[in-house]
């Protein structure tokens, strides 16, 4: 017997969140996400996705009412897809399959109910830049937003019927490893023509540079599959949210003329100092925050975004700005690795670029995607 709970009350809510800590209490890679970054994520006042759908939050107890699995279940009437697609994410199930089962069950009636036709999980009732996807291989450290999770649940996924909807595959290198010769000599091409200048991000001039970025991203990725159009005025007020974490030496910019044309955005990978403060950020552990950051060396920072608009593509601007940072980074930080985020399988050229970077395979996440109509051919994301 499985026993179903809506988290409603204070103390539901705290057992979502230490079911998690408790299930992965001896996985040395498990890094607690923020307590904060959890709830912020259910609060209707704080995510904007409530305006457009609805979010249950669900705990599953066995007759001994102790905890088995965890999951939330969502409607979001802005994820558009070809046919009705309800999600589900933040699931953490013990390992046993009939359990997972229910639990997927539950979820698949409860979107039924709201006319979906299929669910697509683990993803995030939000955008795609934290907390998407199944870990299905290489188990390691996880990085700032990333799900982390143990490796039976690609079998719990799977043998329910899941499908893999698209990859998520994760790149790294060495800062210091060699660049590709194709990037060097495009950085001399273009380093000679006095109309194309690079320059890291300034936290003293944060407007200017969202700015750029926003102009940047809507010509380079609105156009992109579901890409939307990104608005200057959330775009400040991100970047300017982000101000205390943004290192001024890895963030770049290339401009024609003064014409923003190309971007990399990074910023230290923040696990690396949040693994200390075991999912909480109050007074204390703003206090530790601030001395870690200050004084315990971080080595790894996250390629975030990367974008060329479309007329400087293909040719061999990204080359040139890759270079011209990467020689900055090395003389004055102490990043030794980056890290990109996931690039989707149905994104060759992004993937091309990761690969001319002579990057590591470094983990791969999967979204997986299950049709109600068992009937119904499936089809993976179409490739951009």
């Amino acid at each position: 017997m499985i026993i179903v709970e809506e988290v409603q009350d204070e103390d539901q809510k705290k057992e979502f969140l230490e079911f998690s800590a408790r299930l992965y209490q001896h996985d040395k890679n498990y890094i607690r996400p923020l307590d904060k970054d959890i709830e912020n994520i259910f609060d209707p006042q704080k995510n904007k996705f409530f305006k457009n759908g609805e979010c249950r939050r669900l705990l599953f107890k066995d007759k001994h009412n102790i905890t088995v699995g965890k999951i939330a279940v969502f409607v979001n009437h802005l994820y558009l897809q070809n046919q009705p697609t309800g999600g589900i994410g933040f699931f953490d199930c013990i390992n046993d399959q009939e359990t997972a089962n229910f639990i997927f069950d539950y979820c698949k009636k409860w979107l039924q109910e709201r006319g979906m036709e299929a669910m697509d999980g683990p993803i995030n009732f939000g955008e795609r830049d934290k907390f998407w996807g199944l870990l299905i291989d290489q188990f390691i450290e996880p990085l700032y937003g990333m799900n982390y999770n143990f490796p039976y649940y690609k079998e719990l996924f799977e043998n329910y019927g899941f499908s893999v909807y698209f990859e998520q595959l994760c790149f790294s290198r060495s800062i210091f490893a060699d660049v590709s010769r194709i990037f060097t000599v495009m950085h001399e091409k273009h380093r000679r023509n006095p109309a194309i200048t690079a320059k890291p991000m300034k936290k003293n001039n944060l407007e200017k540079f969202a700015e750029d970025f926003t102009e940047i991203y809507n010509r380079a990725w609105a156009s992109h599959g579901e890409g939307k159009q990104l608005e200057k005025a959330k775009v400040v007020k991100m970047f300017k949210t982000m101000k205390p974490i943004i290192n001024e030496h890895i963030s770049w910019f290339v401009y024609e003329n003064g014409n923003p044309v190309a971007m990399w955005i990074n910023i230290p990978d923040l696990n690396q100092w949040f693994k200390y403060l075991n999912g909480k950020f109050g007074i204390f552990e703003k206090i530790k925050f601030f001395f870690l950051k200050k004084f315990r060396k971080n080595e790894k920072m996250v390629g975030l975004v990367f974008g060329v608009v479309p007329e400087w593509q293909k040719k061999g601007i990204d080359g040139y700005m890759i270079w011209e940072g990467t020689q900055h980074i090395r003389k004055h930080t102490d990043f030794t690795e980056t890290e990109l985020q996931w690039i989707g399988d149905f994104n060759p050229k992004m993937i091309k670029i990761a690969e001319n970077l002579d990057t590591d395979l470094t983990r791969n996440l999967a979204t997986y995607r299950y049709l109600f109509d068992r009937n119904t051919i499936f089809e993976r994301h179409p490739s951009l």
